[in-house]
């Protein structure tokens, strides 16, 4: 496992803890370590900021991933309509190879929508309203009030 900082080992063990998704754990380690408060929050910072890393990169690595799937899907959609209209040049519906065989088959019924906009409005669903907080937080510190709801100032840390 390759941190960012050089840390003790049990600053490494809260990074491992973090992977395993052990909040308690880290809680009990962090309380446990000894040392001066100042470098205890360094440290701890560079546990955040390691572990901040470590989530972007595989973020990254998961949309890639994504993006690579979807074009292997997308790769074996135009093979198996090539495939079709080779077999369907042909003449043939049904070859059997020495390992596979490959066959025409007719799938079930599907709807295609050419144009929503003349679908009478019975055939959709309705659904439920969905929160505006960007305008209930505008008209909060416009000073309007609304009954379930307040604007609170919450904290977090800056590390540079």
């Amino acid at each position: 496992m390759a941190t960012l900082y050089e840390l003790t080992d049990n600053y490494k063990k809260l990074i491992e803890m973090a992977e395993d998704n052990d909040s308690a754990a880290i809680r009990d380690t962090l309380d446990s370590i000894d040392e001066a408060f100042e470098d205890k929050a360094e440290n701890t910072a560079k546990v955040i900021r390691d572990l901040e890393t470590q989530s972007e990169a595989k973020k990254t690595e998961a949309k890639k991933l994504k993006e690579r799937a979807t074009t292997l899907e997308n790769q074996a959609k135009q093979l198996k309509k090539y495939l079709i209209d080779q077999l369907e040049l042909t003449g043939k519906s049904k070859i059997q190879g020495k390992v596979l065989t490959v066959s025409i088959r007719n799938n079930q019924q599907s709807v295609y929508v050419e144009d929503e906009k003349q679908i009478p409005r019975g055939y959709f669903n309705e659904q439920e309203p969905k929160l505006d907080k960007n305008r209930l937080k505008d008209d909060l510190k416009k000073g309007t009030e609304i009954n379930g709801v307040e604007l609170r100032r919450t904290k977090g840390v800056n590390i540079k």
